[in-house]
């Protein structure tokens, strides 16, 4: 039996809405950090087999790695911004699963 004050999960889990809900998170959390990964891991590849490319000057005395690698803390926060405009949409849609959920037993 389920405690009156929180919802019964398993019922939870067999609504269509809530599946619609983790799908959602499915296709921006994974690409997301598919992204991230290789965006990440493009700084120690490139300084390794590219360090030609890397050491080369693009601004002033500045070269191709510092520019990456400050790149990537741009890229975090637009990431982060990213995350938390869709974040936004996810808790909407849990809202309104969680209030269907609460007038069914009420």
């Amino acid at each position: 039996m389920a405690n009156p004050t929180q919802p019964d999960w398993q019922a939870l889990a067999k609504l269509p809405a809530f599946h619609e809900l983790l799908a959602a998170k499915r296709r921006f959390i994974v690409p997301a950090t598919i992204f991230f990964l290789i965006y990440y891991m493009a700084l120690p590849v490139l300084i390794g087999y590219f360090p030609e490319l890397m050491k080369r000057p693009l601004v002033g005395k500045v070269n191709g790695a510092y520019l990456f690698a400050f790149s990537q803390f741009l890229m975090t926060f637009v990431m982060a911004w990213c995350y938390m405009r869709t974040a936004r949409k996810w808790d909407a849609m849990e809202h309104a699963l969680l209030a269907s959920i609460e007038s069914k037993n009420a």
